[in-house]
Protein backbone atom coordinates (compact mmCIF):
# COMPACT_ATOMS: atom_id res chain seq x y z
CA UNK A 1 0.00 0.00 0.00
CA UNK A 2 1.28 3.41 -0.95
CA UNK A 3 0.92 6.07 1.76
CA UNK A 4 0.98 9.50 0.11
CA UNK A 5 0.59 13.10 1.32
CA UNK A 6 -3.21 12.93 1.16
CA UNK A 7 -3.13 9.88 3.42
CA UNK A 8 -0.78 11.68 5.79
CA UNK A 9 -3.08 14.72 5.82
CA UNK A 10 -6.12 12.54 6.55
CA UNK A 11 -4.20 10.84 9.38
CA UNK A 12 -3.30 14.24 10.86
CA UNK A 13 -6.86 15.53 10.56
CA UNK A 14 -8.27 12.41 12.20
CA UNK A 15 -5.69 12.46 15.02
CA UNK A 16 -6.33 16.15 15.64
CA UNK A 17 -10.11 15.71 15.59
CA UNK A 18 -9.90 12.74 17.97
CA UNK A 19 -7.69 14.69 20.36
CA UNK A 20 -9.83 17.85 20.14
CA UNK A 21 -13.07 15.99 20.86
CA UNK A 22 -11.42 14.15 23.74
CA UNK A 23 -9.91 17.30 25.26
CA UNK A 24 -13.09 19.38 24.89
CA UNK A 25 -15.24 16.63 26.41
CA UNK A 26 -12.78 16.23 29.29
CA UNK A 27 -12.54 19.97 29.94
CA UNK A 28 -16.33 20.15 30.15
CA UNK A 29 -16.07 17.74 33.07
CA UNK A 30 -18.68 15.29 34.13
CA UNK A 31 -18.47 11.70 35.22
CA UNK A 32 -18.86 10.10 31.79
CA UNK A 33 -15.54 10.99 30.21
CA UNK A 34 -13.09 9.15 32.46
CA UNK A 35 -13.55 6.71 35.26
CA UNK A 36 -15.85 3.69 35.58
CA UNK A 37 -18.03 4.99 32.74
CA UNK A 38 -16.18 6.25 29.66
CA UNK A 39 -18.56 7.51 27.04
CA UNK A 40 -15.81 9.05 24.92
CA UNK A 41 -17.39 10.69 21.92
CA UNK A 42 -14.07 10.68 20.04
CA UNK A 43 -14.36 6.90 19.77
CA UNK A 44 -17.14 7.35 17.20
CA UNK A 45 -14.33 8.05 14.71
CA UNK A 46 -12.91 4.50 15.05
CA UNK A 47 -15.47 2.89 12.67
CA UNK A 48 -14.42 5.27 9.89
CA UNK A 49 -11.41 3.00 9.44
CA UNK A 50 -13.82 0.71 7.52
CA UNK A 51 -14.19 3.45 4.94
CA UNK A 52 -10.83 5.23 4.89
CA UNK A 53 -8.41 2.46 5.92
CA UNK A 54 -4.92 3.03 7.27
CA UNK A 55 -5.05 6.83 7.54
CA UNK A 56 -7.96 6.50 9.98
CA UNK A 57 -6.45 3.53 11.80
CA UNK A 58 -3.30 5.53 12.45
CA UNK A 59 -5.27 8.72 13.17
CA UNK A 60 -7.39 7.25 15.98
CA UNK A 61 -4.27 5.59 17.38
CA UNK A 62 -2.18 8.77 17.43
CA UNK A 63 -5.15 10.87 18.53
CA UNK A 64 -5.62 8.63 21.55
CA UNK A 65 -2.33 9.91 22.94
CA UNK A 66 -4.46 12.89 23.99
CA UNK A 67 -5.37 10.66 26.95
CA UNK A 68 -2.24 12.14 28.49
CA UNK A 69 -4.34 15.31 28.86
CA UNK A 70 -6.18 13.56 31.66
CA UNK A 71 -3.58 11.51 33.44
CA UNK A 72 -4.94 8.30 34.97
CA UNK A 73 -1.70 6.38 34.97
CA UNK A 74 1.52 6.26 32.91
CA UNK A 75 0.27 3.08 31.23
CA UNK A 76 -2.78 5.02 29.98
CA UNK A 77 -0.58 6.62 27.33
CA UNK A 78 0.22 3.16 25.95
CA UNK A 79 -2.89 1.08 26.69
CA UNK A 80 -5.42 3.48 25.13
CA UNK A 81 -3.66 3.93 21.78
CA UNK A 82 -2.89 0.21 21.53
CA UNK A 83 -6.55 -0.70 22.15
CA UNK A 84 -7.67 1.90 19.58
CA UNK A 85 -5.20 0.46 17.06
CA UNK A 86 -6.58 -3.05 17.59
CA UNK A 87 -10.24 -1.91 17.41
CA UNK A 88 -9.70 0.16 14.25
CA UNK A 89 -7.72 -2.64 12.61
CA UNK A 90 -10.44 -5.18 13.44
CA UNK A 91 -13.12 -2.87 12.01
CA UNK A 92 -11.01 -2.42 8.88
CA UNK A 93 -10.59 -6.18 8.46
CA UNK A 94 -14.33 -6.80 8.95
CA UNK A 95 -15.38 -3.76 6.88
CA UNK A 96 -17.64 -5.72 4.53
CA UNK A 97 -19.80 -6.62 7.54
CA UNK A 98 -20.13 -3.21 9.14
CA UNK A 99 -22.49 -4.03 12.00
CA UNK A 100 -20.35 -6.98 13.08
CA UNK A 101 -17.23 -4.84 12.63
CA UNK A 102 -18.55 -2.01 14.80
CA UNK A 103 -19.79 -4.33 17.56
CA UNK A 104 -16.44 -6.17 17.51
CA UNK A 105 -14.60 -2.85 17.68
CA UNK A 106 -16.74 -1.72 20.60
CA UNK A 107 -15.99 -4.89 22.55
CA UNK A 108 -12.30 -4.67 21.62
CA UNK A 109 -12.23 -1.32 23.42
CA UNK A 110 -14.65 -2.12 26.25
CA UNK A 111 -13.21 -5.36 27.58
CA UNK A 112 -9.50 -4.47 27.93
CA UNK A 113 -10.17 -0.91 29.10
CA UNK A 114 -12.67 -2.25 31.65
CA UNK A 115 -10.03 -4.65 32.97
CA UNK A 116 -7.44 -1.87 32.95
CA UNK A 117 -9.72 0.43 34.99
CA UNK A 118 -10.40 -2.41 37.42
CA UNK A 119 -6.63 -2.76 37.84
CA UNK A 120 -6.36 0.99 38.55
CA UNK A 121 -9.29 0.76 41.00
CA UNK A 122 -7.58 -2.09 42.89
CA UNK A 123 -4.37 -0.08 43.14
CA UNK A 124 -6.11 2.96 44.59
CA UNK A 125 -5.93 5.33 41.63
CA UNK A 126 -7.64 8.50 42.89
CA UNK A 127 -9.51 9.02 39.60
CA UNK A 128 -11.29 5.67 39.97
CA UNK A 129 -12.81 6.04 43.44
CA UNK A 130 -15.84 3.84 42.92
CA UNK A 131 -16.82 0.82 40.92
CA UNK A 132 -19.76 0.89 38.53
CA UNK A 133 -22.98 -0.01 40.32
CA UNK A 134 -25.71 -1.92 38.56
CA UNK A 135 -28.65 -1.55 40.94
CA UNK A 136 -30.07 -4.80 42.20
CA UNK A 137 -27.17 -6.95 41.06
CA UNK A 138 -24.21 -8.33 42.90
CA UNK A 139 -21.67 -8.50 40.10
CA UNK A 140 -18.00 -9.09 40.82
CA UNK A 141 -16.25 -5.72 40.65
CA UNK A 142 -14.09 -6.67 37.65
CA UNK A 143 -17.15 -7.67 35.62
CA UNK A 144 -18.95 -4.44 36.55
CA UNK A 145 -16.03 -2.48 35.07
CA UNK A 146 -15.99 -4.62 31.91
CA UNK A 147 -19.76 -4.37 31.44
CA UNK A 148 -19.78 -0.62 32.07
CA UNK A 149 -16.95 0.08 29.63
CA UNK A 150 -18.33 -2.33 27.05
CA UNK A 151 -21.74 -0.62 27.14
CA UNK A 152 -20.06 2.79 26.80
CA UNK A 153 -17.92 1.61 23.89
CA UNK A 154 -20.84 -0.07 22.17
CA UNK A 155 -22.78 3.21 22.35
CA UNK A 156 -19.96 5.34 20.92
CA UNK A 157 -18.49 2.87 18.43
CA UNK A 158 -21.34 0.52 17.49
CA UNK A 159 -24.19 3.03 17.48
CA UNK A 160 -22.87 6.57 17.01
CA UNK A 161 -19.85 5.41 14.98
CA UNK A 162 -21.96 3.16 12.76
CA UNK A 163 -24.41 6.02 12.07
CA UNK A 164 -21.47 8.31 11.21
CA UNK A 165 -19.93 5.65 8.96
CA UNK A 166 -23.24 5.08 7.18
CA UNK A 167 -23.80 8.81 6.70
CA UNK A 168 -20.33 9.40 5.26
CA UNK A 169 -20.69 6.36 2.97
CA UNK A 170 -23.64 7.86 1.11
CA UNK A 171 -22.75 8.51 -2.54
CA UNK A 172 -23.63 12.22 -2.38
CA UNK A 173 -21.04 12.63 0.40
CA UNK A 174 -18.30 10.20 -0.62
CA UNK A 175 -18.22 10.83 -4.38
CA UNK A 176 -17.10 14.49 -4.11
CA UNK A 177 -14.40 13.44 -1.63
CA UNK A 178 -13.21 10.69 -3.95
CA UNK A 179 -13.16 13.12 -6.89
CA UNK A 180 -10.63 15.19 -4.93
CA UNK A 181 -8.34 12.21 -4.41
CA UNK A 182 -9.58 10.74 -1.13
CA UNK A 183 -9.10 6.98 -1.13
CA UNK A 184 -12.00 4.80 -0.01
CA UNK A 185 -11.29 1.18 0.91
CA UNK A 186 -14.60 -0.60 0.36
CA UNK A 187 -18.22 0.30 -0.01
CA UNK A 188 -20.91 -1.72 1.74
CA UNK A 189 -22.72 -4.01 -0.67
Amino acid sequence: MKFDTRDLALTAVCASLYAAINIVQTSMGGPITYGPIQLRLADCLIPLSALFGWPLILGVTVGCFSNAYYWLDPADVVVGPLVNLLAALLIFLLRRHRVVACVSGGLTVGIPIGLYLYYLFLHGNPAIQQAPDFAGTSLPVWSAFVISLSISSLITISIIGYVLLSALSRPEIIEPLKSHGLKVTAQEK
